[in-house]
């Protein structure tokens, strides 16, 4: 059947929920915990750094691209002096993989669970790695053989893959990673930008510098809401990073994506509805 919106975007909207409770469930949390991290952020960096193994701060700061200078810093490489790469990211699947069962329920061992999860298998081992440096980072690693475990790898494989092409769409516009958190903020509404959970813990001198160069260049006027440029600016980065995701889906059959859509729905809406924690 015909999709309204790309395949890319609409796959986004159902598979981030199963992706995010890395960050919002209490299990994946507590699992890092277990391996000695006593704050989030420590755990944060390890789970989600691991599959680049033992790089350096510089490295997953180029990887991350969004958080500010120096946040990479207090976390890596001092979080391989609590444990290894391998032991970070075993923790945060088993997390992640209890949370989803939790959360999922009946849904669990159904024949259509296993099957949304070979169907984003197929599709997330698909597409080429090259300038996909978390995704390949996820590739290297073993897909896991139980559906929970494996429905959990590949949809954070996608997301990595997605996040990887989103990194490119804001170079090509010259948005920083601290502009595109004030952009994301402002397309959602938040105003002002600088109250937006991810950056208001940044120094005010440091907000200011990124807000005044956003009004430079026409993005936001002087009240800190988008101008029309801006607006354009934000929806070339959206479509551009929708057209960058789509490889993986193209190796699925069309009766394949249409399948996939109608198996997740029910998953995705369950996750949605507790805010995947």
């Amino acid at each position: 059947m015909p999709h309204s919106q790309p395949v890319a975007r609409r796959l986004f909207d159902l598979t981030e929920p199963i992706s995010l409770v890395n960050f919002f469930a209490p299990e994946p949390h507590e699992s890092m915990v277990r391996l000695g991290f006593l704050n989030y952020w420590d755990g944060y960096f390890a789970g989600r750094a691991a599959p680049l193994g033992v790089a350096p701060a510089e490295v997953v700061h180029a990887a991350f691209y969004n958080f500010a200078d120096g946040e990479v810093a207090r976390h890596i490489p001092k979080v391989w002096e609590v444990t290894t790469p391998e032991a970070a990211h075993a923790a945060r699947q088993r997390g992640c993989v209890t949370a989803l069962r939790r959360i999922l329920g009946g849904l669990v061992e159904t024949p259509e669970l296993a099957r949304v999860a070979d169907l984003l298998t197929k599709a997330s081992i698909s597409a080429p790695t090259a300038g996909r440096v978390m995704y390949a980072g996820l590739r290297s690693l073993p897909m896991p053989e139980e559906p929970v475990a494996r429905l959990w790898h590949a949809a954070n494989m996608l997301r990595e893959h997605r996040g990887d092409g989103h990194i490119v769409a804001l170079a090509s516009e010259r948005i920083g990673g601290t502009e595109a958190h004030v952009l994301s903020a402002l397309d959602s509404g938040i105003h002002p930008a600088e109250s937006f959970g991810r950056i208001h813990h940044l120094p005010a001198s440091r907000l200011a510098e990124v807000m005044s160069g956003l009004r430079d260049r026409g993005l936001i006027d002087a009240s800190g809401h988008f101008t029309e440029a801006g607006r354009a600016t934000k929806a070339r980065i959206e479509s551009l990073t929708d057209a960058l995701a789509e490889a993986p889906y193209e190796e699925l059959e069309p009766s394949e994506i249409d399948e996939l859509i109608f198996l997740l729905e029910p998953i995705s809406g369950r996750l949605q509805a507790t805010g995947s924690q």
